[in-house]
C-alpha cells in the first residue's frame, strides 16, 4: 500500500458495483443536511453535493431519510419523494453531479414511529405495533393490512421517481425506521405473518424491495442501510442481525449493504451512532469488519472515519469496499482531488464538533451550504494588496489564510507565543481536544503560503504602521465577561482561569453557566472530574447545555453525571458575598422569582466574552473607511467599497465584535476576505 502514489493509493482505486463503475472508493453517505426547499433538492442542496463531485468523490448519496409516504412526516428537514414533482429536481441534480464524474444515489424511508404526528400533514404515525419512540415521543397507530399495502406501494413509487430522475440507485434506511421497527422483536409484537419469527419480521421490508424492483428493474442499484448490532440492551441480538442480512442478500433484491452499529431511538444512542469528538476515530469499524465476513455483497460504512490513514486501512484490509467520509467532506469536499494531486496535507480536517448536525454547516468550513456565495477554491486577486491581520485565533487565521491564497502580502501579528486564541483554552476541556485541528491546519496552510506570522507581538498603532498596510483586519477576540452587573462578581473565577490553573478545585464548587453553550457544560464536567470536592451546576436555563448540538449534548450530560455533578436549573445569579471563608450566592428562580441561597468554597462561571476592541477603536478614526463594514457586501461575499484616499481600510471580525462562536468568526473572515 503506497499512499504517496495516487496510482496505487487504495482509496483512489476504481470499484465496480453492478453496472456502475465508480472512479474511487470514497463516498459520502446520505444525511439530512437540511438544505431542501419545501422538501425538494433545489439549487442550494444540489450545489452542496456538486462541490463533492468537483472534488473527485466516487459516490455521493443524498436525501437522508427521504420520505416515501404522507404519514412519514418531515421531522428533521428531510426531502420528499412522495409525488412526481420531485422527478425534475432529481434529473437536474443527477446531471450536475454526473458531469463531474461522480455517481449519485438517494436514500428512501418511511420513519414509522420515528416520525411526529404534528408534521407537515398532521397524520397519525404508524408502526407494526403501538409504541412510543423515546426520542420523537409520539404514540403510533398499529398498521393494518391497508396501511401495509399502501406503504409498500409508496416505496415502489418513490424508487420509480429516483429511476426516472436519472439517479444511479437508492438505498432503504432500515435502522430505527419503519422497516427496522418490523425487524425489532421489541417493537413488533404482531401475531400475524408480519410478526413473530425472523422470517415474518423480515417480510415487510422484502415486500417493499420486491415492489421497488418491479418498478426499477435489475440494473438500477438498490441497497439497504442497517446496523450490524445494537450494543447493550438491544432488542435484536447480533446473531439475528447476521441472519437478517443473509435473508436479504439471498433474496437477490439488493446490490449492497451500508452498515453501521448502534441504535438511534434515544439521545445517547443517536450520539453514539453519529459519533463526534467525544468518541474515538472509527468507533464502529471493528464490528462492521467482523460482520462483513458473513455477507458477500459490497459493503459501505461511515462513522467518524475522518482521516486518510483510517480510511485506507478500512479499504486495504477489505473491511469495507467503499468508505463513507461524510462529515469529512463537509469539512473539505475536495478530499479525492487533493489525494490525486499528491497534496494530502492540504485536506481540511473534520474535528468532530458535530456543528453540521445542528447548524447545517461545518464549524470551520463556512462555504458549506453557501456555495452560491462563498467559494471553496479561492481565486487569486488581480490586485495584490498588503494585508495586516491582528490576532491568530480562528477568525484571524482564516482571514490571513484566505488573503494569502488570494496572493496578498500577509502579515499576522499575535500577542501570544503561539496561534489558537480561545481554542487553546477550549481544547483543554475533556472531549474537546480535537478542536486543535482547526488551528493546526491553518498554521500549516499559512506556512505553505509563505505568510509572515509574528508571535509575542502586542500590536499597536506604530506596529501596524510599520507593515504599511492597505487593509487591516482586527481579530483580537474577547476576554471572559466578568459579570460586572452582578454585585460581588470579583469573588468568582472565570472558566478560562480555572482551566488554566494546574491545581484541582477543593471543597464545594458552584459552576454557574450563564450561556448554555458547549463551553459551560464541558468546562463543568472537566473541572469536576479533576476535583475531589463536590460541584453544583447552576444555570438560568431549564436544562444544562441548552444551546448544544443534540449529537454532542447527550455524551456531555453523561460525563456530567459520571462526575457526580448536581444540576440546579432555572436559577439566575443575582449577588455574590463572602461569608467567613465561604461564598454565599443569591439565586433567583427564573420562573417563580423565588430567592434561594447557595453556599460554596468557590464560584466558577461561564458567561461568554467581551470584545478586545481598544486597538480597533484607536485605529477607526484614522482608517479611510472609518472601520465600517458594508453589511450587504458582507452578506453576499462581495468586495467591500474601497476609497481612493491614502491610508488603509479597517475591519474587525469574530469575538472582537461580539461574543459568538468559532464558526461565526471564520464565517466573518470568509465573507470579508474571499473577494478582498
Amino acid at each position: 500500500m503506497d499512499a504517496s502514489n495516487p496510482h496505487t493509493d487504495p482509496l483512489l482505486q476504481p470499484f465496480q458495483i453492478g453496472h456502475l463503475n465508480l472512479r474511487n472508493r470514497i463516498m459520502s453517505t446520505s444525511h439530512a443536511i437540511g438544505f431542501g426547499e419545501d422538501g425538494m433538492p433545489a439549487e442550494r442542496y444540489q450545489l452542496y453535493h456538486e462541490e463533492k463531485a468537483k472534488g473527485g468523490i466516487g459516490l455521493t448519496m443524498f436525501g437522508g431519510s427521504t420520505n416515501v409516504s404522507r404519514d412519514s412526516a418531515n421531522t428533521f428537514a428531510q426531502l420528499n419523494a412522495r409525488d412526481d414533482g420531485v422527478i425534475p429536481y432529481f434529473r437536474e441534480f443527477a446531471d450536475r453531479v454526473r458531469r463531474h464524474g461522480s455517481a449519485i444515489m438517494c436514500q428512501l424511508t418511511h420513519l414509522g414511529g420515528r416520525s411526529v404526528w404534528r408534521g407537515d400533514n398532521w397524520l397519525p404515525t404508524v408502526s407494526p405495533s403501538r409504541f412510543r419512540e423515546p426520542l420523537h415521543r409520539g404514540f403510533t397507530k398499529e398498521m393494518d393490512r391497508a396501511d401495509i399495502a399502501r406503504v409498500i406501494e409508496d416505496f415502489g413509487q418513490a424508487a420509480r421517481r429516483c429511476y426516472e430522475g436519472g439517479l444511479d440507485g437508492c438505498e432503504l434506511h432500515i435502522t430505527g425506521h419503519l422497516i427496522g421497527q418490523f425487524w425489532s422483536p421489541g417493537i413488533n409484537r404482531r401475531t400475524d405473518d408480519f410478526g413473530g419469527n425472523i422470517q415474518n419480521r423480515a417480510r415487510f421490508g422484502l415486500m417493499a424491495l420486491e415492489e421497488i424492483r418491479r418498478h426499477v428493474g435489475e440494473r438500477f442499484l438498490v441497497g439497504i442501510r442497517m446496523v450490524v448490532g445494537e450494543g447493550d440492551n438491544g432488542d435484536m441480538s447480533d446473531d439475528e442481525y447476521v441472519e437478517m442480512a443473509r435473508i436479504y442478500e439471498q433474496s437477490g433484491l439488493i446490490d449492497f449493504f451500508n452498515f453501521g452499529y448502534g441504535r438511534i431511538d434515544t439521545e445517547v444512542g443517536l450520539a453514539r451512532y453519529m459519533p463526534g469528538m467525544a468518541l474515538g476515530l472509527a468507533p464502529q469499524l471493528r464490528p462492521v469488519a467482523a460482520f462483513r465476513q458473513h455477507v458477500g455483497l459490497p459493503v459501505f460504512h461511515a462513522a467518524r472515519i475522518n482521516d486518510m490513514a483510517t480510511a485506507r486501512h478500512a479499504v486495504s484490509e477489505g473491511h469495507v469496499d467503499l468508505v463513507g467520509m461524510t462529515r469529512a467532506h463537509i469539512a473539505d469536499p475536495h478530499i479525492a482531488r487533493k489525494l490525486g494531486d499528491g497534496v494530502e496535507e492540504q485536506i481540511r480536517p473534520c474535528v468532530g464538533a458535530t456543528y453540521c448536525s445542528w447548524h447545517g454547516s461545518c464549524i470551520h468550513n463556512p462555504a458549506i451550504g453557501r456555495e452560491a456565495t462563498i467559494p471553496h477554491r479561492i481565486e487569486p486577486s488581480a490586485q495584490p494588496r498588503r494585508v495586516t491581520v491582528v490576532g491568530a485565533g480562528p477568525g484571524g487565521l482564516e482571514a490571513a489564510r484566505i488573503c494569502a491564497e488570494r496572493g496578498h502580502i500577509v502579515t499576522l501579528l499575535e500577542a501570544a507565543p503561539k496561534a489558537g486564541g480561545q481554542i487553546l483554552t477550549a481544547a483543554m476541556m475533556d472531549q474537546r481536544r480535537d478542536l486543535k485541528g482547526i488551528i493546526d491546519w491553518r498554521v500549516s496552510e499559512l506556512e505553505r503560503l509563505s505568510a509572515t506570522i509574528r508571535y509575542n507581538c502586542y500590536a499597536d498603532e506604530d506596529t501596524i504602521s510599520q507593515t504599511t498596510p492597505d487593509t487591516v483586519i482586527i481579530a483580537t477576540g474577547g476576554v471572559p465577561d466578568a459579570l460586572e452587573d452582578i454585585p460581588g462578581a470579583e469573588l468568582g473565577t472565570p472558566l478560562w482561569e480555572a482551566l488554566e490553573t494546574p491545581t484541582p478545585l477543593e471543597g464545594e464548587t458552584v459552576f454557574y453557566d450563564g450561556t448554555g453553550t458547549v463551553a459551560g457544560i464541558s468546562g463543568a464536567h472537566t473541572l469536576a472530574a479533576r476535583s475531589d470536592g463536590r460541584m453544583t451546576y447552576a444555570t438560568p436555563d431549564s436544562t444544562a447545555g441548552a444551546e448544544m448540538s443534540p449529537i454532542e449534548r447527550p455524551l456531555s450530560m453523561r460525563a456530567l453525571y459520571q462526575a457526580k455533578v448536581t444540576l440546579r436549573p432555572d436559577l439566575k445569579l443575582r449577588r455574590i458575598e463572602r461569608n467567613d471563608n465561604r461564598l454565599r450566592l443569591t439565586m433567583e428562580n427564573t420562573y417563580s422569582g423565588d430567592v434561594q441561597m447557595l453556599e460554596c468554597d468557590q464560584l466558577v462561571y461561564e458567561h461568554g466574552t467581551l470584545p478586545v476592541d481598544e486597538l480597533y477603536h484607536t485605529l477607526a478614526p484614522r482608517a479611510r473607511n472609518g472601520g465600517v463594514i458594508d453589511q450587504v457586501a458582507m452578506i453576499n461575499t462581495q468586495p467591500q467599497p474601497v476609497s481612493d484616499a491614502d491610508g488603509y481600510d479597517l475591519y474587525r471580525i469574530g469575538d472582537a465584535v461580539s461574543s459568538r462562536d468559532i464558526h461565526a468568526a471564520i464565517l466573518d473572515a470568509a465573507r470579508l476576505c474571499s473577494r478582498l
